[in-house]
């Protein structure tokens, strides 16, 4: 995975954008996303920066790209040029993993990503990652490794104010290699997680998921408590180095419950 540094889109219209798909002018009129446009496992909140003529971003982005991809420190410049010369390719017309540039130690959580649909633009408080070489389910995996509790923990070690990119950069994912058991896990959770509707369609036939199978709140909860745990399994982490995690991550909020929920799963990985 590289990063992309998207600044605020040109073009912006003013005015309100109706926020379900099939709403009049949904094809021609794209929301535009920043930070709390989107949330863990919540990829469109309705919190918007504005409305954007969706032709004309499609134009002015690929405009852009072409730019780009001449400045050798871009990550369009790492892509084949039979990707960068067609339009279709473009980031903003598929879901990708974008994550809040503004966070805090302090707050309930630091690391917030999350994979947000197609058909939207982001400025730059709403940075976004550009995969460059692996499959879908590379992609899938990192998001899940991203939206873990066990990875924010280590973000809140350093971050302050800003998830900069050169913060992000220095987070650790770890990777087993494919076809490992748990890592597969990883990539069914975080894949079930992210496909809420309709809009994954095409997404979750890649990754091998269904939509919207983890809607209900409890069987999300269940999962997301599962992914935390296969992910510190990942780690190399254990029983006690988990018990750190969830009772260091904020002074504020208990995270007991939680924390007894990602043990039963962590047990069950060792049995």
């Amino acid at each position: 995975m590289s990063d992309a540094k998207p600044s605020s889109p040109p073009s912006v219209k003013s005015g309100s954008y109706g926020s379900h798909e099939g709403a009049p002018g949904f094809d021609e009129v794209w929301p535009v996303y920043k930070g709390t446009s989107f949330n863990l496992w919540d990829p469109d909140t309705e919190i918007y920066y504005d409305s954007a003529d969706g032709q004309g971003m499609i134009e002015s982005l690929q405009e852009k790209r072409l730019s780009q991809r001449r400045t050798r420190s871009s990550a369009f410049a790492e892509q084949d040029e039979s990707i960068t010369d067609d339009p279709a390719t473009l980031p903003c017309l598929n879901p990708r993993i974008a994550f809040r540039d503004v966070a805090r130690a302090t707050d309930s959580r630091t690391l917030i990503a999350a994979l947000v649909p197609g058909s939207r633009v982001l400025v730059h408080k709403a940075p976004y990652l550009l995969q460059i070489e692996g499959t879908i389910e590379d992609e899938t995996y990192v998001l899940g490794v991203l939206s873990s509790m066990p990875c924010d923990w280590q973000a809140r070690r350093t971050v302050e104010l800003v998830m900069s990119f050169g913060q992000f950069n220095q987070l650790s994912v770890p990777d087993p290699g494919e076809g490992h058991p748990i890592r597969d896990r990883v990539v069914e959770i975080a894949g079930r997680l992210a496909a809420v509707d309709e809009r994954y369609s095409e997404w979750a036939g890649e990754v091998g998921v269904p939509v919207g199978s983890a809607n209900d709140e409890a069987v999300k909860q269940d999962l997301i408590c599962e992914l935390d745990a296969c992910v510190a399994y990942l780690y190399g982490f254990d029983e006690d180095d988990l018990a750190v995690i969830y009772q260091t991550f904020s002074e504020t909020v208990d995270h007991s419950k939680r924390h007894a929920a990602v043990l039963a799963h962590f047990k069950q990985l060792h049995d």
